[in-house]
């Protein structure tokens, strides 16, 4: 490669250059901070949280870095929360957070210091399931399962969400009595992906209990 003001560099020189350039932002040292803000020496940062999970209480020394879904598997042990995709757009780790729906694979566990969460695990037990957990069950509103436990923490926000009027975009009026219609159900579901179709089995359970 030859250029009119006499500066040439080849192909292969424009690689090495690159290559190097990479290799040195890779061996860069990360800035890690430890909890007093001073520089760490070395190792994650980490952080004390404490979550409230299905009514107890629990304290953590976490990485920084830790998802909310993380946390529920891998430091509570409560697996019943699945992991999908792991970047939010399966659904299948949905939780409810303060009683409004997550994507726990999103949300870091140093956001949610002091929350209350609610998992599949803190709905219902197999002797005292949950109304929504029985009707998944009755109208048979799942298949491989795998998605299930994020679907119903879904479904049972869902219908909350209808009953204090808030409103989604397919809300045909915004001022009267919100209703838990087939197509507003479906909407507000639309972020829970079932590999299986369940979805009319799925909606027949949400009508359950929803008394429609």
């Amino acid at each position: 490669m030859q250029e009119e003001h006499g500066f040439s560099i080849s192909r292969r020189g424009v690689l090495l250059t690159g290559t190097a350039a990479t290799a040195g932002a890779a061996l860069r040292p990360s800035r890690l901070v430890a909890r007093d803000g001073a520089p760490a020496k070395g190792g994650p940062a980490m952080e004390s949280v404490t979550l409230t999970v299905n009514g107890q209480r629990h304290e953590l020394e976490l990485d920084t870095r830790t998802t909310l879904l993380d946390t529920l598997r891998e430091h509570l042990k409560l697996t019943g929360t699945k992991k999908g995709c792991d970047h939010g757009q399966c659904g299948a780790c949905t939780i409810m957070v303060n009683g409004a729906r997550i994507n726990s694979c999103l949300s870091l566990a140093v956001m949610h210091d002091g929350d209350e969460l609610t998992t599949i695990e803190g709905l219902g037990t197999p002797d005292d399931l949950h109304p929504m957990q029985e009707a998944f069950v009755k109208h048979d509103g799942y298949q491989c399962g795998y998605c299930t436990p994020g679907q119903i923490c879904s479904a049972v926000a869902t219908l909350e969400e209808i009953r204090k009027g808030i409103p989604s975009h397919v809300t045909e009026d915004l001022t009267g009595t919100m209703r838990p219609t087939n197509m507003e159900m479906r909407e507000r579901m639309s972020g829970n992906i079932c590999r299986c179709g369940a979805y009319s089995n799925i909606a027949d359970a949400m009508s359950e209990v929803a008394g429609a």
